[in-house]
Parts: structure tokens; C-alpha cells; sequence
């Protein structure tokens, strides 16, 4: 189950990761999987609301729990029914960009980092979890403070997936994606366009791979 923000669900016209993650499992997984998640929908920005099935492809499974404009925070009270109903194994997560930005601090976004992780074992004691921590944006390059909280934040979910994994529920901390550039990789300093999707499903692919032999490295 995709599970994150604006980066997640994406807007109206898009691929998304997501897209690019089910194309990189169906053709090198071995096994049978499924793509869950209570919500379908892209964001519509000229109706401000997350009503658009105008995906670029719409032709793959297009499950996934993320907002436009939530966070941490936001999903802490979602994750633990989300993983019941839909019986979710996995859960790849793209939080925290959202919450530093407008919600909460790096130590409070951080906490509620560690209460979606204790929210989605209740639900499902043998949860596996890949948390990507926040990518570069444009905010950070011209922002110093909120750099500094963008960096604080990364550290202490560093920290807590040192603390939180377990092998009946194993937390893995992606690597940010290689060679990631607000300039080339995003449409507007922030959002994935093609190149930017590809890295961030190759951040998670090649987690899994290395940690959890699960698939083979990523290809574009």
C-alpha cells in the first residue's frame, strides 16, 4: 500500500511513482501481488479536490492511501483501518515534506512518525514498512531554517527505524533517490514529473532488493 502526500497521490494528467512501482513489481517480482488501499483518486487542481481518475495510464491498479496536503499527522488515525480492510503486507512510505512545512516541527513529526508505525502493527503485527525520509525540494534551497528541519527530521526517522525494526516487523529507511534534482526531476521545485516518479519507485524498489531480496534492482 502506497501511503503518502501530494508526491503520492499526484495530480491529474500523471503517471505517479506509483505507476512506475507497479511496473517495476509486475515484471520482476516472481510471486503474486496486489496494489491496496482505500483511495483511487488524483488530485484535481482546478477543482481543488482529490475527484480525477485522469490518470496517464489508468490502465493498472491505482489503490493507494495519500493525500494532497496530508501528512504524518493526517494518517496516524487512518493507517491502523486502512491495513485492516485492506489486508496490507506492505506499506511504502512518502511522509514528512508536508507536516515540516505547515503542520509540525522535526521532533513532532518525528513522534507521530513512530505512533503510524505502532498504529499499523496493531493492525497487523507482522507489518512490513519502507519509509522514505523528505527529498529535496525548492523550500529547502532558499529556506535555511526550514532546511535545517528537513535535515533534523531525517535524522531522528533515522533514528526511529533503528529503534522500531524488528524481524516480524521489519522498518526500512530508503536511501533518498540518487542523483534527485529539484530542477530536473520535479514540475515545479516540489512534485515528481517523469524522471522524478522513476527515481522515487527505484528508492523503494532498491530497498526491498537489498533488504528483503524482493524483486531485482531497478530499471526504468
Amino acid at each position: 500500500m502506497p501511503v503518502g502526500d501530494s508526491m503520492t497521490i499526484g495530480s491529474a494528467g500523471e503517471h505517479t511513482w506509483r505507476y512506475r512501482m507497479w511496473q517495476h513489481l509486475r515484471a520482476t517480482y516472481g510471486g503474486p501481488f496486489r496494489i491496496v488501499g482505500p483511495r483511487e483518486t488524483l488530485y484535481d487542481k482546478a477543482t481543488e479536490s482529490p475527484d480525477s481518475h485522469e490518470y496517464a495510464d489508468p490502465d493498472f491498479p491505482r489503490a493507494h492511501l495519500a493525500g494532497w496536503g496530508e501528512g504524518w499527522q493526517h494518517m496516524v488515525p487512518l493507517i491502523g483501518e486502512a491495513v485492516r480492510t485492506q489486508r496490507a503486507d506492505v506499506l511504502l512510505v512518502s511522509l514528512g515534506l508536508i507536516d515540516l512545512g505547515f503542520y509540525t516541527n522535526a521532533v513532532q513529526t518525528a513522534a507521530n512518525a513512530r505512533a503510524f508505525v505502532a498504529e499499523a502493527r496493531a493492525a497487523n503485527p507482522r507489518i512490513h514498512l519502507v519509509l522514505l525520509p523528505v527529498i529535496p525540494n525548492v523550500r529547502a534551497e532558499s529556506d535555511a531554517p526550514f532546511a535545517a528541519q528537513v535535515a533534523a527530521f531525517n535524522e531522528l526517522l533515522a533514528k526511529a527505524v533503528a529503534d522500531l525494526d524488528e524481524p516480524r516487523s521489519p522498518v526500512l529507511l530508503a536511501s533518498p533517490p540518487p542523483g534527485y534534482d529539484v530542477h530536473h526531476d520535479t514540475y515545479d521545485g516540489t512534485h515528481p514529473n517523469a524522471s522524478g516518479e522513476h527515481k522515487i519507485a527505484e528508492a523503494f524498489a532498491e530497498a526491498m532488493y537489498q533488504a528483503w531480496d524482493l524483486g531485482e534492482p531497478y530499471s526504468a
